[in-house]
This record gives structure tokens, sequence and C-alpha cells, in this order.
């Protein structure tokens, strides 16, 4: 059965207990994560944000999000 990438989050979040954009490529394909995450609080989902921060393959400093289902 093929699923939408917003029922691809909610199950993800689900089972790991949260998503960062990083994971949401890698692991589902997914290239707009912050769109999704919009949509799905339209439709009534809660989340909470945390900004986490580390350094990328070339050393430099990089900060990014990771999502949580209230």
């Amino acid at each position: 059965m093929k699923t939408n990438q917003k029922s691809r989050i909610v199950d993800y979040i689900k089972q790991f207990g949260s998503i960062t954009s990083w994971e949401a490529y890698n692991e589902l394909g997914i290239t707009q994560l912050g769109a999704r995450i919009d949509q799905l609080q339209k439709e009534g989902y809660e989340f909470k944000t945390e900004w986490e921060h580390k350094k990328n393959r070339y050393g430099d400093d990089v900060s990014f999000k990771r999502y949580y289902m209230v």
C-alpha cells in the first residue's frame, strides 16, 4: 500500500519519538519536512520543536529543528 508523506511523518514520529529534516530525507524520501509539518498542523496535529546544533562534514556549525508530536 502506498502512503503519503504526511502519514509517513506521523508514523515515523510515533515509532521513533521525533524527526529531523535529515531523517525525513534519508529515511522517508521527504525533502520539505517543514512544509509537511505545517500541513499537519493545519489538520490539527500539534508539534513542539527543539533546535539541535552539530558540525557538518566540513566542520561547519549547523542548526536544525527536531520535531516532536505533542
